[in-house]
């Protein structure tokens, strides 16, 4: 009989999406500081891509902590 120890697949989303809000957060910031000329964006002031990634992040952070593998279970 095999334990019923195994990872939530939750766990490797949170982890994925803390590491992808990471990224475009990263990646939005540097942009915001050395913009690119090449083209214009509309609405580019409302800076879309930094707040997508620190949702993301918030969201990662939440699964990522709730399915810990390594939880004290009560």
């Amino acid at each position: 009989m095999v334990g019923n120890k195994g990872i939530s697949i939750w766990f490797f989303i949170g982890t994925l999406l803390l590491i992808y809000g990471v990224v475009i957060t990263a990646a939005n910031i540097y942009e915001l500081a050395a913009p690119s000329m090449d083209r214009v964006v509309v609405l580019k002031e409302i800076n879309f891509g930094i707040w997508w990634g620190i949702l993301l992040v918030i969201i990662g952070l939440i699964y990522f902590v709730s399915f810990r593998p390594w939880k004290k279970k009560q």
